[in-house]
Parts: structure tokens; sequence; C-alpha cells
């Protein structure tokens, strides 16, 4: 396995990494990217200059892994946005591999911090269907998984929560907001 840069001459890539955003967020985002078309504008979009697209291809030159880096706060902090593997190709390190790299390239650009914002649209987390106004302090803390959430992948690598935005996405469907600092705290 490889991990490069996207670009924008890549066609065959292009539409791999698109397809990849409609098959594996169906399921549990299906808003997300519902067909190609909503896809490949997301791909093109991350193809610009001020932003991080690198693909993990495999051994048969097919992507099975996509990450983006959005640039904020004057190239402080950048959005990790979107990250994907094919999930006949998960838990096997390929999503750590593109988290890594891209922590890699944010310190590159002289970034200091990667956040990602991590939606619960259908209740995968103890932090949906309640009303979180009522103490969000202990409800963070207190966090559950119930049904295989991502938020657990990123505090593996050293990510924190560091808010969450209640009725993000509807009542009792928040937003998970998880942060990681990439240089030393000097």
């Amino acid at each position: 396995m490889e991990i490069k840069d996207l670009k924008v001459t890549d066609q065959k890539y292009i539409l791999q990494a698109a397809q990849l955003l409609v098959d594996c967020f169906k399921e549990n985002w299906p808003d997300a990217w519902p067909n190609l078309e909503s896809a490949l504008k997301e791909v093109q979009e991350c193809l610009s200059d001020d932003r991080i697209c690198r693909i993990a291809v495999d051994e048969q030159d097919h992507v099975i892994g996509w990450i983006g880096g959005i640039s904020q706060y004057k190239g402080n902090v950048w959005e990790l946005h979107p990250l994907v593997v094919e999930p006949n190709h998960r838990n096997r390190g390929i999503g750590t591999m593109l988290v890594k790299d891209l922590e890699a390239q944010v310190r590159m650009r002289k970034g200091i911090t990667i956040y990602v914002g991590s939606d619960d649209e259908n209740g995968m987390t103890s932090l949906a269907g309640v009303d979180l106004y009522d103490n969000l302090p202990e409800r963070i803390r207190n966090i559950k998984n119930l049904k295989g959430h991502p938020y657990e992948f990123y505090l593996k690598l050293g990510f924190k929560i560091v808010g969450v935005l209640p009725d993000a996405n509807g009542v009792g469907k928040p937003d998970i907001f998880l942060a990681k600092r990439v240089v030393s705290y000097d």
C-alpha cells in the first residue's frame, strides 16, 4: 500500500475516491454523499490549493482509502475532512496510517492542531436522543459508544473530545468535535 497526493489529473483515482464516499457513508450517514455526483463535487473541492488530499492505493492500483484536510485559522488548525476506508480493508491500520500521514502533512505546513467533527445522526452514542443542554460536561465525560461510532477511533489516535454541538443535524442529533495538537507544546 502507498499513500500519495491525489491530483487533478488522476481521473481514475478521483472516480474511485468519490465512489468510496458514496459506498462507505450510505449506511450511517446516507445524506452525506447520496450519489456519485455529490461525491465527485466533494473530491473536486478537496483538490484546491489550500487543502490536503491524500489517498491510499493498494498493490492493484485501487484507492482503498482517502483523507482530506482543510486549512482553518490562517493555517494554524486543519479540519480532517473526509476520512474513508474501503470496508474490506478496515481494521488493518489504513485509517491510522492516513491520519498519521495527515498529521505529518499539517506539520510540514506549520499547522498546530487537527480537528474533526463526527456526526451522530442515528443514535450511535449516548449523546444522541438526549437534551445535551442538560449537564453537557457530564454527558461528554460519560459518553458511551452504542453502535460503533468512529469517535473511539480518533480517541485511540490521541484526539480528545473538545466539544459537542447539540442538534447540529436535527433535534437529538449532535456533532462531536475532536482535536489533536500535532506539534509539541513549548
